[in-house]
């Protein structure tokens, strides 16, 4: 009957643990899915930097371009202040300058307007990096919850090794028990040849000892019916190693799903540090050009 009810528990522990192996497939399932998201939300957040850092040393070009236009403009006002004095024969030459610089303020008034446009993208860039914070802000607080699951699963693996440690000594027991057998079934061999020589020593008392010799087959029933539950109770014991190796299996593959999610989850904590150091610094370029 404990032989029935350690098998029943055995059954119960094995099909607990496919039921938590294929829970634990399905949560790596979607904890590589997560995996892909934020590497595409990574990607689509260095390409905008990119663009960010393309526009801004656009802007800083727009800037120089802008710089030198106003020196022009003031190397011509002091031209037109020194030909004053000959305006009667410059005259020509003033109208040729006054054309050139409507033109160059026509063409300061449309890289203002191109500078206003490009400082609503700017605007624009910085309003997405703020989505992009609290999308990074989401993905950390999924990191400290994949991180409480670890932990959780590393409780179930102390506990396996516990019911392991019970189970070996539980083995160990009955080997013990195989080896008691093992000499008590030895013995009661020598008991049988025993049995046998007196039986031949004793056929010229047959008929007085017939009693006697009624009784010691029934003794020598009994013994094959013992040892024919001594090789069923080996037969458990078998079974017993065999469920323990299987045991075995399962926390092996648990352990190793657990190493690869931890690397993964180091891989990923890594690169978020590398963005994180990259969007600070074009954060910070960026703010020093808009100062």
């Amino acid at each position: 009957s404990t032989i029935l009810k350690q098998r029943q528990e055995l059954q119960l522990l094995i099909a607990e643990l496919k039921d938590r192996d294929k829970e634990l497939n399905d949560m790596v399932a979607v904890h590589q899915r997560q995996l892909l998201a934020w590497e595409d939300d990574r990607q689509k957040i260095l390409t905008l930097a990119e663009r960010c850092n393309l526009l801004n040393n656009e802007l800083n070009k727009r800037n120089e371009v802008i710089k030198s236009l106003t020196k022009r403009l003031k190397f011509l006002e002091s031209q037109q202040n020194d030909s004053k004095t000959t305006f009667e024969n410059t005259q020509q030459k003033f109208k040729e300058l006054s054309r050139k610089v409507t033109d160059a303020t026509v063409h300061c008034q449309a890289l203002e307007e191109k500078n206003q446009s490009l400082h609503c993208s700017v605007l624009e860039l910085s309003a997405k990096t703020g989505q992009l914070q609290a999308r990074e802000q989401e993905l950390l607080t999924m990191l400290k919850l994949k991180d409480e699951v670890i932990l959780e699963t590393t409780d179930h693996i102390t506990e396996f090794t516990s019911k392991f440690k019970k189970l070996e000594s539980a083995l160990r027991a009955a080997k013990t028990e195989e080896f008691n057998l093992n000499k008590e079934k030895q013995d009661l061999k020598l008991r049988l040849k025993e049995l046998i020589l007196e039986t031949n020593k004793l056929k010229d008392d047959l008929c007085e000892k017939m009693k006697e010799n009624n009784k010691q087959q029934e003794e020598i029933i009994h013994l094959k019916q013992e040892n024919g539950c001594l090789r069923n109770e080996l037969a458990l014991t078998v079974e017993k190693g065999k469920r323990k190796d299987q045991l075995l299996q399962f926390a092996k593959s648990k352990q190793a799903r657990t190493d690869t999610e931890l690397s993964s989850l180091r891989q990923i904590y890594v690169k978020q540090q590398r963005d994180l150091q990259f969007l600070h610094v074009n954060l910070e370029s960026s703010q020093e050009l808009t100062q």
